[in-house]
């Protein structure tokens, strides 16, 4: 969903969505995610600007920037953790939320190209805290549309 009309999302619903995405699998139970919960039209701006200028994130009442802390992972798991573990355990934070946000009649977006140097200026962030995606949350002004998607069978093998 690019597309929110003006209306606000509760604070009671954005802690929804955080709590369903601080449930998803992880790595040793580590939870290396951190989340920071942006409403300030200046740093959605800033965000907007580290995205290539994809000004659906200004428009979006809440961007929920999903981060990774390499330290935690790192001294759980070594390289493998900070290389890995840290943006799967992520990742499936960030599906979570997904889940959550269509469940609720609510419309968000997975925002992966951003530059990272410029969103981490924008709400800075320490040196091992890495964004990791950014996810404009709103009421969606139209109709989602369903995209194409090839069968299942075409990308899978059985051994």
């Amino acid at each position: 969903m690019r597309s929110f009309t003006d209306e606000d999302i509760s604070d009671e619903t954005v802690g929804k969505l955080l709590e369903l995405a601080t449930r998803a699998p992880n790595a040793g139970n580590l939870q290396p995610w951190r989340f920071y919960v942006v409403r300030k039209k200046n740093t959605k701006h800033l965000l907007c600007e580290s995205a290539l200028g994809q000004r659906f994130l200004e428009e979006a009442p809440v961007v929920i920037v999903v981060c990774a802390d390499l330290d935690v992972s790192g001294h759980g798991y070594g390289s493998r953790g900070e290389s890995l573990y840290s943006i799967q355990d992520t990742a499936a934070a960030i599906e979570n939320i997904l889940l959550c946000v269509v469940a609720l009649d609510l419309g968000a977006c997975w925002v992966g190209a951003f530059r990272e140097d410029l969103a981490s200026n924008a709400l800075n962030l320490p040196g091992r805290i890495r964004p990791l995606a950014l996810i404009p949350i709103g009421h969606p002004a139209e109709k989602p549309r369903r995209t194409h998607r090839e069968p299942f069978e075409k990308y899978t093998k059985y051994v």
